[in-house]
């Protein structure tokens, strides 16, 4: 009888590396965040260095003595690489592989791995490679050394395992298929918008920092069957869904990429026709994981991210999620930005009944207040009413069919 042996996979263990330039900054956290984000890629974090400069150095990202440091660092905890928490120029990948005789990555790699990794519709796997692409384009000499070597790791899945040894000018001519490719993705998107919009049903997006509990929100809501992990970026490709509220309106709910600090300026130009389903809802749903103590930061975050897709200024609803396992006070958890504030379990649905509720308050807002009496034979407006809108009350009578009702403005004019 044949024997059979079992093969634990080897997994990359890396050192990770980040610069403060002030005393109050936050490299720490960001540190703990990038040590998340390199399990999820599927490596071991075994050590971690912070270098205190006044600016990031613009040749070796850090000091000369502390790429030394780095050096017996490795040797001696058996590192195989190590991950800077900043993007790094091509010099400073070139000279640090020069120096420390070792793979080196930057944050953007090991983000960029994770959605390669992740993606599965045709429309993510083309944003991806677009990113990757773009982000290997100016880093050939940098990179071409830990590209070449055998095995895999972060940095080797999507595009480059077809080929590593790729010049400029092919990369090129790829980004300008992909960019075509997206284009007629974007045009479909806006199509689909455009029927939505006809359809005069309104659309909230779900946006937070990655890990807060969107597709959770989504699924219990909806019934949607979306991938919940307790991990980042558990799901990248967009889900939009219908939701029925008490009232007999509908609202579209449309689940979003998770933002997360220092976001890669490349994923933010490839995912931009997924990002802009925020830009393009109505209404944003702003989930917060109010058991990470760090949500302020996080929160933060997302504010910016939308106002760099053009998003602000919409109307919002923060729900604070994950409150089963949050463990401080409740009643410190606040966001002045927001339009209105929920405290909220995706996961036990607790809040989620308020939610529902504070939808249709929202939506009513936007509605106009009708009272009107109709011919039996104008049934169809009656109908567009029900459709559409709210109804208070319908009451027939001799003379004509009584309605009072809410309606959106798109309707108000057919009714």
């Amino acid at each position: 009888m044949a024997d059979f042996y079992e093969f634990d996979e080897i997994k990359e263990k890396v050192i990770l590396v980040g610069v403060s330039t002030n005393q109050n900054d936050d490299t720490q956290q960001s540190l703990n965040e990038l040590e998340e984000l390199v399990e999820t890629a599927g490596a071991i974090s075994v050590g971690k260095i912070i270098q205190n400069r006044e600016r990031i150095h613009p040749g070796n990202y850090v000091g000369t003595g502390k790429v030394e440091e780095i050096s017996e660092m490795i040797y001696a905890l058996g590192a195989n690489g190590i991950v800077c928490d900043d993007e790094l120029s091509p010099s400073q990948l070139s000279n640090l592989e020069d120096e420390l005789q070792c793979k080196v990555m930057d944050r953007t790699m090991v983000i960029l791995d994770i959605f390669a990794s992740r993606s599965t519709t045709n429309e993510g796997k083309l944003q991806v490679e677009l990113a990757q692409l773009k982000y290997r384009a100016v880093r050939l000499v940098g990179l071409r050394n830990s590209l070449s070597r055998l095995g895999g790791g972060i940095g080797t899945r999507g595009p480059g395992e077809k080929k590593l040894e790729v010049d400029r000018r092919i990369i090129r001519t790829r980004i300008s298929q992909l960019k075509h490719e997206l284009s007629n993705v974007r045009r479909h998107r806006d199509l689909l918008r455009t029927q939505r919009d006809k359809g005069h049903v309104k659309v909230a997006a779900i946006v937070g920092y990655t890990n807060a509990g969107k597709s959770t929100l989504l699924n219990t809501l909806t019934g949607a069957n979306v991938l919940e992990e307790d991990q980042l970026f558990a799901t990248l490709d967009p889900t939009t869904r219908m939701l029925a509220l008490p009232s007999g309106q509908q609202i579209l709910l449309t689940d979003t990429v998770g933002f997360i600090r220092k976001l890669p300026h490349h994923l933010i130009e490839a995912f931009k026709s997924t990002l802009e389903e925020a830009k393009y809802a109505d209404l944003i749903l702003h989930v917060v994981d109010a058991s990470n103590p760090r949500w302020p930061e996080q929160m933060h975050i997302v504010y910016e991210t939308l106002s760099q897709l053009g998003a602000d200024g919409k109307k919002v609803i923060t729900l604070f999620n994950k409150v089963d396992k949050a463990e401080m006070d409740l009643e410190g958890l606040r966001d002045f930005k927001a339009d209105k504030t929920l405290r909220i379990s995706a996961k036990f649905g607790d809040g989620l009944d308020e939610l529902k509720t504070l939808l249709e308050e929202v939506l009513i807002e936007e509605q106009v207040y009708i009272e009107r009496l109709y011919d039996y034979n104008q049934a169809g407006i009656i109908q567009l009413i029900r459709e559409y809108g709210q109804v208070e009350s319908e009451e027939y009578l001799p003379e004509g069919i009584s309605v009072k009702a809410h309606v959106p403005m798109e309707v108000y004019h057919k009714v």
